[in-house]
Protein backbone atom coordinates (compact mmCIF):
# COMPACT_ATOMS: atom_id res chain seq x y z
CA UNK A 1 0.00 0.00 0.00
CA UNK A 2 1.29 3.53 -1.00
CA UNK A 3 4.36 2.40 -2.44
CA UNK A 4 3.16 3.46 -6.15
CA UNK A 5 5.28 6.14 -7.65
CA UNK A 6 3.11 8.68 -8.08
CA UNK A 7 2.34 8.75 -4.33
CA UNK A 8 4.95 11.46 -3.14
CA UNK A 9 5.85 10.39 0.46
CA UNK A 10 7.38 7.65 2.44
CA UNK A 11 5.86 6.49 5.51
CA UNK A 12 7.57 8.14 8.37
CA UNK A 13 9.55 10.71 6.94
CA UNK A 14 8.08 13.86 8.94
CA UNK A 15 7.43 17.16 6.48
CA UNK A 16 6.89 20.71 7.79
CA UNK A 17 3.79 21.91 6.04
CA UNK A 18 0.67 21.42 4.09
CA UNK A 19 0.47 21.45 0.50
CA UNK A 20 -1.56 23.04 -1.66
CA UNK A 21 -4.01 20.32 -3.29
CA UNK A 22 -2.49 17.89 -0.93
CA UNK A 23 -3.42 14.87 1.08
CA UNK A 24 -1.77 14.46 4.57
CA UNK A 25 -1.48 12.10 7.56
CA UNK A 26 -0.68 12.89 10.77
CA UNK A 27 -0.01 11.06 13.86
CA UNK A 28 -0.85 12.90 17.31
CA UNK A 29 0.14 9.87 19.72
CA UNK A 30 -1.98 11.15 22.89
CA UNK A 31 -4.18 9.08 25.45
CA UNK A 32 -3.33 11.64 28.46
CA UNK A 33 -7.54 12.51 29.53
CA UNK A 34 -8.48 8.23 28.69
CA UNK A 35 -10.49 7.06 31.58
CA UNK A 36 -10.85 3.34 31.00
CA UNK A 37 -8.04 1.44 28.85
CA UNK A 38 -5.09 3.49 27.49
CA UNK A 39 -2.50 2.77 24.41
CA UNK A 40 -4.36 4.79 21.86
CA UNK A 41 -1.09 7.02 21.96
CA UNK A 42 0.26 3.82 20.16
CA UNK A 43 -2.07 3.86 16.91
CA UNK A 44 -0.18 6.20 14.61
CA UNK A 45 2.96 3.75 14.89
CA UNK A 46 0.52 0.30 14.83
CA UNK A 47 -0.78 1.26 11.27
CA UNK A 48 2.47 2.39 9.82
CA UNK A 49 3.47 -0.35 11.02
CA UNK A 50 1.11 -3.09 8.74
CA UNK A 51 0.84 -0.34 6.41
CA UNK A 52 2.94 -2.47 3.16
CA UNK A 53 0.74 -5.33 3.83
CA UNK A 54 -2.17 -3.74 3.32
CA UNK A 55 -3.11 -3.57 -1.07
CA UNK A 56 -3.91 0.33 -2.30
CA UNK A 57 -6.89 -1.20 -5.00
CA UNK A 58 -10.11 -1.16 -3.04
CA UNK A 59 -11.96 -3.93 -4.49
CA UNK A 60 -15.17 -2.25 -2.83
CA UNK A 61 -14.83 1.35 -4.49
CA UNK A 62 -12.40 0.45 -7.67
CA UNK A 63 -10.05 2.76 -6.86
CA UNK A 64 -6.39 2.64 -6.54
CA UNK A 65 -3.71 4.74 -4.45
CA UNK A 66 -1.57 4.74 -7.23
CA UNK A 67 -3.85 6.89 -9.02
CA UNK A 68 -3.79 8.95 -6.27
CA UNK A 69 -1.49 12.18 -6.47
CA UNK A 70 0.25 14.31 -3.63
CA UNK A 71 0.09 12.29 -0.79
CA UNK A 72 2.43 13.10 2.39
CA UNK A 73 2.95 12.03 5.58
CA UNK A 74 4.02 15.00 7.94
CA UNK A 75 5.28 12.44 10.57
CA UNK A 76 3.80 12.77 14.05
CA UNK A 77 3.25 15.86 16.16
CA UNK A 78 5.13 16.69 19.45
CA UNK A 79 3.12 15.67 22.02
CA UNK A 80 4.58 16.92 25.59
CA UNK A 81 6.39 14.98 27.96
CA UNK A 82 5.34 16.69 31.38
CA UNK A 83 2.78 14.57 32.33
CA UNK A 84 0.48 16.84 32.68
CA UNK A 85 -2.22 15.63 30.19
CA UNK A 86 -3.72 18.99 29.38
CA UNK A 87 -0.26 20.67 28.58
CA UNK A 88 0.76 17.71 26.68
CA UNK A 89 -2.14 17.68 24.78
CA UNK A 90 -2.18 21.25 24.30
CA UNK A 91 1.72 21.41 22.88
CA UNK A 92 0.37 19.36 19.93
CA UNK A 93 -2.49 21.11 19.82
CA UNK A 94 -1.22 24.19 18.93
CA UNK A 95 1.17 22.59 17.11
CA UNK A 96 -1.44 21.38 14.52
CA UNK A 97 -2.52 24.85 14.61
CA UNK A 98 0.66 26.17 13.62
CA UNK A 99 0.37 24.45 11.01
CA UNK A 100 -2.66 25.63 9.52
CA UNK A 101 -1.34 29.28 10.85
CA UNK A 102 -2.45 31.21 7.67
CA UNK A 103 -3.68 28.62 5.55
CA UNK A 104 -6.85 28.79 3.24
CA UNK A 105 -7.77 25.00 3.45
CA UNK A 106 -10.77 25.46 1.27
CA UNK A 107 -9.00 27.40 -1.31
CA UNK A 108 -5.87 25.34 -1.32
CA UNK A 109 -7.48 22.02 -1.42
CA UNK A 110 -5.59 20.86 1.82
CA UNK A 111 -7.01 18.18 3.14
CA UNK A 112 -5.65 16.45 6.48
CA UNK A 113 -6.08 12.65 8.23
CA UNK A 114 -5.57 13.12 11.82
CA UNK A 115 -4.64 9.58 13.57
CA UNK A 116 -5.12 9.18 17.16
CA UNK A 117 -4.37 8.55 19.63
CA UNK A 118 -7.51 9.41 21.90
CA UNK A 119 -10.63 11.23 20.87
CA UNK A 120 -9.57 14.53 21.95
CA UNK A 121 -7.05 14.44 19.61
CA UNK A 122 -10.24 16.16 16.53
CA UNK A 123 -10.48 18.91 18.51
CA UNK A 124 -7.72 20.67 16.06
CA UNK A 125 -8.24 19.77 13.03
CA UNK A 126 -12.06 19.85 13.45
CA UNK A 127 -11.82 23.33 14.37
CA UNK A 128 -9.60 23.73 11.37
CA UNK A 129 -12.22 22.86 8.95
CA UNK A 130 -14.96 24.32 10.86
CA UNK A 131 -13.04 27.59 10.56
CA UNK A 132 -12.49 27.05 7.03
CA UNK A 133 -15.97 25.97 5.77
CA UNK A 134 -19.11 28.12 6.80
CA UNK A 135 -21.25 25.41 5.27
CA UNK A 136 -18.91 22.06 6.40
CA UNK A 137 -21.02 19.28 7.66
CA UNK A 138 -19.60 17.46 10.69
CA UNK A 139 -19.98 13.39 10.31
CA UNK A 140 -19.78 11.50 13.76
CA UNK A 141 -19.16 7.43 13.85
CA UNK A 142 -18.64 6.49 17.26
CA UNK A 143 -20.34 4.24 19.94
CA UNK A 144 -20.54 7.52 22.16
CA UNK A 145 -21.93 10.77 22.15
CA UNK A 146 -18.44 12.70 23.37
CA UNK A 147 -21.01 15.65 24.29
CA UNK A 148 -19.90 15.79 28.44
CA UNK A 149 -19.06 19.20 28.91
CA UNK A 150 -15.41 18.31 30.20
CA UNK A 151 -15.23 14.76 31.86
CA UNK A 152 -12.57 13.93 35.41
CA UNK A 153 -11.49 17.39 35.17
CA UNK A 154 -10.44 17.64 31.53
CA UNK A 155 -12.52 20.05 29.85
CA UNK A 156 -10.87 19.04 26.42
CA UNK A 157 -10.98 14.96 27.26
CA UNK A 158 -12.02 12.50 24.77
CA UNK A 159 -15.29 12.50 26.62
CA UNK A 160 -16.34 16.05 25.35
CA UNK A 161 -14.50 16.06 21.99
CA UNK A 162 -17.84 17.16 20.59
CA UNK A 163 -19.23 19.27 22.47
CA UNK A 164 -15.87 21.25 22.29
CA UNK A 165 -16.47 21.19 18.83
CA UNK A 166 -20.24 22.85 19.02
CA UNK A 167 -18.51 25.65 20.57
CA UNK A 168 -17.25 26.75 17.41
CA UNK A 169 -20.33 25.82 15.16
CA UNK A 170 -22.13 28.39 13.18
CA UNK A 171 -25.79 27.99 11.91
CA UNK A 172 -24.57 27.28 8.79
CA UNK A 173 -22.81 23.84 10.09
CA UNK A 174 -23.73 20.56 10.64
CA UNK A 175 -24.02 17.57 13.07
CA UNK A 176 -24.84 14.11 11.77
CA UNK A 177 -23.66 11.49 14.45
CA UNK A 178 -24.10 7.40 14.12
CA UNK A 179 -23.64 4.74 15.74
CA UNK A 180 -23.89 5.89 19.31
CA UNK A 181 -25.32 3.34 22.12
CA UNK A 182 -23.52 4.91 24.88
CA UNK A 183 -24.27 8.22 26.71
CA UNK A 184 -26.15 10.28 29.69
CA UNK A 185 -29.24 10.96 29.47
CA UNK A 186 -28.37 14.57 29.30
CA UNK A 187 -26.47 13.30 26.01
CA UNK A 188 -28.88 11.90 24.85
CA UNK A 189 -31.12 14.86 25.43
CA UNK A 190 -28.78 17.20 23.87
CA UNK A 191 -28.75 14.67 20.29
CA UNK A 192 -32.30 14.40 20.14
CA UNK A 193 -32.66 18.73 21.17
CA UNK A 194 -29.88 19.08 17.28
CA UNK A 195 -31.61 16.28 15.90
CA UNK A 196 -28.20 15.26 14.92
CA UNK A 197 -28.37 11.09 16.29
CA UNK A 198 -29.31 9.07 13.45
CA UNK A 199 -31.01 5.64 15.32
CA UNK A 200 -31.24 3.71 12.34
CA UNK A 201 -28.42 2.70 8.66
CA UNK A 202 -31.22 3.45 6.78
CA UNK A 203 -31.92 7.28 8.87
CA UNK A 204 -28.24 7.59 8.62
CA UNK A 205 -27.86 6.78 5.07
CA UNK A 206 -30.96 8.44 3.94
CA UNK A 207 -29.14 11.65 5.45
CA UNK A 208 -25.91 11.05 3.91
CA UNK A 209 -27.78 10.85 0.47
CA UNK A 210 -29.15 14.32 0.97
CA UNK A 211 -25.90 16.09 1.56
CA UNK A 212 -25.73 18.13 -1.82
CA UNK A 213 -22.51 16.50 -3.51
CA UNK A 214 -20.84 19.89 -3.61
CA UNK A 215 -21.27 20.47 0.33
CA UNK A 216 -17.90 19.87 2.43
CA UNK A 217 -18.07 16.72 4.72
CA UNK A 218 -15.69 15.92 7.59
CA UNK A 219 -15.58 12.52 8.93
CA UNK A 220 -14.36 12.10 12.60
CA UNK A 221 -14.34 8.45 13.11
CA UNK A 222 -13.79 6.55 16.64
CA UNK A 223 -13.30 2.77 15.97
CA UNK A 224 -15.58 1.68 18.65
CA UNK A 225 -17.66 2.44 16.32
CA UNK A 226 -17.40 -1.03 15.09
CA UNK A 227 -18.64 -3.77 17.09
CA UNK A 228 -16.08 -4.89 19.47
CA UNK A 229 -16.12 -8.50 17.69
CA UNK A 230 -14.42 -6.75 14.33
CA UNK A 231 -12.23 -4.41 16.24
CA UNK A 232 -11.46 -5.25 19.81
CA UNK A 233 -8.40 -3.20 20.28
CA UNK A 234 -9.59 0.12 21.49
CA UNK A 235 -9.95 1.63 24.81
CA UNK A 236 -13.62 1.86 25.42
CA UNK A 237 -15.39 -0.98 23.69
CA UNK A 238 -18.95 -1.35 23.49
CA UNK A 239 -21.18 -3.68 22.20
CA UNK A 240 -23.64 -4.07 19.48
CA UNK A 241 -21.58 -1.92 17.22
CA UNK A 242 -21.30 -1.44 13.15
CA UNK A 243 -19.69 -3.78 10.88
CA UNK A 244 -16.79 -3.18 7.91
CA UNK A 245 -19.25 -3.65 5.16
CA UNK A 246 -21.59 -1.07 6.72
CA UNK A 247 -18.52 1.19 6.77
CA UNK A 248 -18.10 0.43 2.93
CA UNK A 249 -21.65 1.17 1.80
CA UNK A 250 -20.80 4.66 3.35
CA UNK A 251 -17.63 5.06 1.60
CA UNK A 252 -19.22 4.27 -1.93
CA UNK A 253 -21.88 6.80 -1.06
CA UNK A 254 -18.50 9.58 -0.41
CA UNK A 255 -17.10 8.68 -3.75
CA UNK A 256 -19.58 11.14 -5.03
CA UNK A 257 -19.28 13.49 -1.78
CA UNK A 258 -17.00 16.47 -1.22
CA UNK A 259 -15.01 14.62 1.44
CA UNK A 260 -12.43 17.55 2.86
CA UNK A 261 -10.51 15.78 5.25
CA UNK A 262 -10.62 13.14 8.79
CA UNK A 263 -9.35 11.55 11.64
CA UNK A 264 -9.38 8.44 12.81
CA UNK A 265 -9.33 7.48 16.28
CA UNK A 266 -9.13 4.89 19.36
CA UNK A 267 -6.73 2.39 18.22
CA UNK A 268 -4.93 0.84 20.99
CA UNK A 269 -3.25 -2.22 19.68
CA UNK A 270 -1.71 -3.51 22.35
CA UNK A 271 -5.35 -4.49 23.48
CA UNK A 272 -5.36 -7.04 20.51
CA UNK A 273 -2.18 -9.37 20.39
CA UNK A 274 -3.57 -10.67 17.75
CA UNK A 275 -2.99 -7.51 16.02
CA UNK A 276 -5.70 -7.61 13.37
CA UNK A 277 -7.56 -4.78 15.25
CA UNK A 278 -4.28 -2.29 13.09
CA UNK A 279 -4.73 -4.52 9.97
CA UNK A 280 -8.64 -3.26 10.33
CA UNK A 281 -7.63 0.46 11.44
CA UNK A 282 -4.95 0.33 8.18
CA UNK A 283 -7.64 -0.87 6.17
CA UNK A 284 -10.64 2.00 7.06
CA UNK A 285 -7.44 4.46 6.63
CA UNK A 286 -7.57 3.22 2.89
CA UNK A 287 -10.78 3.80 2.10
CA UNK A 288 -10.79 6.92 3.35
CA UNK A 289 -7.73 7.85 1.55
CA UNK A 290 -9.44 6.74 -1.78
CA UNK A 291 -12.41 9.00 -1.35
CA UNK A 292 -10.21 11.80 0.10
CA UNK A 293 -8.35 11.40 -3.68
CA UNK A 294 -11.48 11.92 -5.84
CA UNK A 295 -12.11 14.87 -7.32
CA UNK A 296 -15.75 15.77 -7.12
Amino acid sequence: MLKAPKVSFEWGQPGDKFVANGIHLLGFEFDGTACFRKGTRLGPEAIRDVVYGIEGYSPYLDLDLENVEDIYDLGNLPVGESGDADADWKKATDAFFELASGRDFKKENIKVVTLGGEHSISYAPIKTYLDNFEDLVLVHLDAHADLRDGYEGHYFSHASIIRRSLDHFKPTHQLIQYGIRSGTKEEYDEMKKRQSLMTSREQFFKQIEAIPNDRPIYLTLDLDFFDPAYMPGTGTPEAGGEDFHCFIKLMKMFKTKNIVGADITELAPELDPSNNSSVFACKVLREVMLVLGQKV
